[in-house]
C-alpha cells in the first residue's frame, strides 16, 4: 500500500511539472499571438506559425498532464485510462514521425529548403508595404543567422533582425537553415538521447498510470 500512495503522489508531482511548463509554453504562444502579426516561415503549413505552434503544443502538454495529475489525485478510473491512451497515442506519432524523416530525410530538406524560399519571397513582397516583424525576424534573433543559407537572399530587404548587435552595418554571415541542420548534425547524439529520454518517460507514466488502474480496479471502487 505505501509503495503504491508513494507511485501515487510520484505521479502527482511529475504532471504537476508538466502542466506548469505547459501553462508557460501555452501563455508564451498566447503573447505572441496578442502583441505581434505572425506569418509562417512555411506557407504550405501557414497556420503553423511559432505563436500557434507554442499554442498547441502548450495545449496537449497541459491537457495531457492535467488527466495525469487528477486521476492520479482522485484515484478515478475514468481519467486514468484516458491519461494512458493519450499518452499511448503521442508516443505512436512521435514514433511514426521519427521514421518518416528518417526514411524520407533528403526528400524533407528539398521540400523545406523550397518552401522556405516562398516563405522568403512573402516576407520580402509584404514588408515592402508594411515595416511590421514576422516569424522570420524572431528566428534570425533568436539563431544568430540571415535568410534560408545567407543575407544575400534578401536582396535589398535585409531585415534589422539580421543585423550583428554593436555591428548595424554587418549581418549575420549563415543562413538560419543552414544554421539548424549544422547545430542538428553536431547534436544529434543529444537529440537521440533527448528523444530516448522522453519515450521512457512516457512508458513510464503509462506504466504508472495502468498499475494505479489495476490497484483501483481490484479494489472495487469503479468508475467515479
Amino acid at each position: 500500500m505505501s509503495c503504491l500512495k508513494c507511485l501515487k503522489y510520484t505521479m502527482c508531482l511529475v504532471n504537476f511539472i508538466f502542466f506548469i511548463c505547459g501553462a508557460a509554453i501555452f501563455g508564451m504562444g498566447i503573447y505572441l499571438m496578442t502583441s505581434s502579426r505572425f506569418s509562417s516561415i512555411l506557407p504550405s503549413l501557414q497556420a503553423m506559425n511559432i505563436a500557434n505552434t507554442l499554442f498547441i503544443i502548450g495545449i496537449i502538454i497541459t491537457c495531457v498532464s492535467f488527466l495525469g495529475f487528477l486521476g492520479a489525485l482522485k484515484e478515478n478510473r475514468c481519467l486514468l485510462i484516458s491519461f494512458f491512451i493519450l499518452l499511448f497515442i503521442l508516443m505512436l506519432a512521435e514514433l511514426a514521425v521519427a521514421c518518416i524523416l528518417l526514411m524520407y530525410e533528403k526528400n524533407i530538406n528539398d521540400l523545406i529548403d523550397k518552401d522556405l524560399k516562398t516563405g522568403l519571397q512573402n516576407s520580402i513582397n509584404k514588408r515592402k508595404n508594411s515595416t511590421a516583424e514576422d516569424d522570420w525576424d524572431t528566428v534570425q534573433k533568436t539563431f544568430q543567422c540571415c535568410g534560408i543559407s545567407n543575407f544575400t537572399e534578401w536582396s535589398n530587404h535585409v531585415p534589422k533582425s539580421c543585423n550583428i548587435p554593436g555591428n548595424e552595418t554587418h549581418n549575420w554571415p549563415q543562413g538560419c537553415f543552414s544554421k539548424l541542420k549544422d547545430v542538428f548534425d553536431k547534436n544529434l547524439l543529444n537529440v537521440g538521447v533527448g528523444v530516448i529520454v522522453v519515450c521512457i518517460i512516457e512508458v513510464l507514466a503509462m506504466c504508472f498510470s495502468m498499475t494505479l488502474f489495476c490497484h483501483i480496479n481490484r479494489s472495487g471502487l469503479g468508475y467515479k
